[in-house]
């Protein structure tokens, strides 16, 4: 959402057209790890989310996706982090490519099974070339 709300005021025609590209890019990766953690959590029972701790987050949402950080806090649209400046917002990009490329290595470092971890791997490659290609753009503008 963050790069699909920053194109409008990107200037740039081909700046624009990255952050619609990635921006739609990253609709998928949100897709995907949904898929991942409903395929984990489709069949557990209400007392196997009680004992990992999950009781409060089914309490809300049974076995729904809800987006949210690993502490519990829902997404917000402050999230979005939208400056309208260019050299700011490609800024504030790179540095979100960066902390999803993070989180996915400490997923990697705690998570060892390879139907969870081959779609992280690649999501991580992903965020890593978003970097790049933003780190490109903001050369160019």
């Amino acid at each position: 959402m963050r790069y699909l709300s920053q194109r409008y005021s990107m200037p740039y025609g081909e700046q624009k057209g990255l952050l619609t590209d990635i921006g739609t890019e990253e609709l998928a990766h949100m897709e995907m790890i949904a898929a991942i953690v409903h395929q984990l959590t489709r069949n557990l029972t209400a007392e196997q989310l009680e004992e990992q701790g999950f009781a409060p987050y089914y309490i809300d949402h049974t076995a729904g996706i809800w987006p949210q950080a690993a502490g519990g806090v829902p997404f917000n649209a402050c999230e979005f982090q939208v400056k309208g400046d260019p050299i700011t917002d490609l800024y504030e990009d790179m540095a979100a490519e960066q902390k999803a490329r993070s989180t996915y290595e400490n997923i990697l470092r705690v998570v060892k099974d390879p139907d969870v971890c081959g779609p992280i791997r690649f999501l991580r490659k992903r965020e890593i070339i978003h970097f790049q290609r933003f780190g490109e753009a903001n050369r160019t503008d």
